[in-house]
């Protein structure tokens, strides 16, 4: 059986981390992604954050697998012609550049209209239009702009990014999704259409529940499944929650057995209302499933600290595996904190296909992230990021080129 995007053809000229993210993807269900890169440099990412001298990065290699490279120089008018054949056949045009970039390369939208009416051009941007359209964002910039980082850490800190590249990673998600439904209405339509993801956007619509407190908080002055209630003070915007699980069951991470010498021996444990009786039980707590002042969720809020600390004197006589056992035999919501390593080892993850061995010519065997996103009837290969311009000459064979055709086009420094 054939792959889900089987047939579709993208011209990706993205580059580093949200554009990639987003072509990758399509690569893993099916479709031919083409990669655009500049002769003797390629993407930026190919040396950055380099663990071994002169062999792509970790970097580039786990944001690139399933693509075909081209090296294509724009600005020499062989290559442009040559770009102008490659948007004649392809689906969709996926970019990253700064705003602007496309259009001073002589491929607006009108005239990239002209050369092929079906084509669908993608972009990640990182405003929308407004006051900050213009400007250059990065991973934690975006975070910040997105309403994030202001609400992430401890109330007494100042504001703090997440490790996970929602700015970057997840803006290229969104914009999978953008083209895929483009992809769609042109079925009903025959025609193509530009799709924006701006990472300030991408970023909001991570933090939505935040903006839900904000209008909560505005109402009512006070909101109680924070850590600031009932002896904190509230501002005029959410506030950090430290850990606190952002929803209508409270959370918090516990030390586990070892947490002094272990950075990563903590549970995230929830309190959830059902099994309170059997959380009761499990500490040792059994009267406070029918006391006053524990017995409900409402009586519970203000005592979520002494709570949680004493929990957290059973939690640090397990370790976190050993805990998570007992607790899921109760149906009690928790987490064991897995560090990179772990994770890395996890045989289930590999089994799954979440993380996987690739083997690659120069740098050898690596692990890489898989297609977090599995289909039944259509299965991911994970296979290697190109070599740069590995693919040129086959991809121009492909446009009608002939051998000596190629060989001048290299000669003229064109490719």
């Amino acid at each position: 059986m054939g792959k889900a995007l089987d047939g579709v053809r993208i011209l990706d000229f993205t580059h580093v981390q949200s554009g990639p993210t987003c072509t990758q993807l399509l690569a893993w269900f099916g479709a031919d992604v083409i990669k655009v890169e500049r002769a003797g440099a390629g993407d930026i990412t190919r040396e950055q954050l380099r663990d071994i001298p002169d062999v792509d990065s970790l970097y580039f290699t786990m944001l690139n697998h399933n693509k075909r490279s081209v090296t294509i120089d724009t600005k020499n008018p062989e290559g442009k012609q040559v770009l102008e054949a490659l948007i004649q056949k392809c689906d969709v045009l996926v970019e990253n550049f700064a705003p602007g970039a496309l259009d001073r390369m002589g491929f607006t939208w009108a005239r990239i209209q002209e050369l092929n009416p079906r084509m669908i051009v993608a972009s990640v941007k990182g405003f929308g239009p407004g006051p900050y359209e213009d400007c250059k964002v990065y991973e934690n910039v975006a975070q910040c702009a997105g309403g994030a980082a202001s609400t992430t850490g401890f109330d007494d800190g100042p504001p703090v990014v997440t490790g996970a590249q929602i700015g970057d990673s997840g803006t290229g998600l969104h914009l999978a999704l953008g083209i895929v439904t483009a992809l769609y209405q042109r079925t009903q339509t025959g025609r193509g259409q530009r799709v924006l993801a701006a990472m300030q956007d991408g970023v909001l619509n991570l933090c939505r529940v935040k903006l839900r407190d904000q209008q909560r908080l505005e109402r009512t002055g006070v909101m109680k499944e924070y850590p600031q209630y009932p002896n904190g003070k509230f501002g005029e915007a959410v506030p950090r929650a430290g850990n606190a699980s952002g929803g209508g069951q409270p959370g918090w991470i516990l030390k586990c057995k070892g947490w002094e010498t272990d950075p990563n021996a903590y549970i995230y444990f929830i309190t959830q209302a059902p099994v309170w009786a059997k959380i009761c039980n499990v500490i040792g707590k059994e009267e406070w499933a029918t006391d006053p002042d524990y017995a409900t969720p409402a009586a519970r809020l203000p005592r979520l600290k002494d709570i949680f600390a004493e929990v957290e004197r059973w939690t640090m006589t397990k370790t976190k595996f050993e805990a998570m056992q007992i607790l899921n035999k109760y149906d009690i919501p928790c987490g064991p904190i897995l560090s990179m390593k772990e994770i890395a080892e996890e045989p289930s993850l590999r089994k799954t296909g979440t993380i996987v061995e690739v083997d690659h010519p120069t740098r050898g065997k690596y692990l890489t992230v898989g297609n977090p996103i599995k289909l039944s009837d259509s299965p991911t290969e994970v296979k290697r990021s190109p070599l740069l311009g590995e693919h040129t000459d086959e991809v121009m064979a492909e446009l009608g080129y002939s051998p000596e055709q190629i060989s001048a086009l290299r000669t003229a420094g064109a490719i």
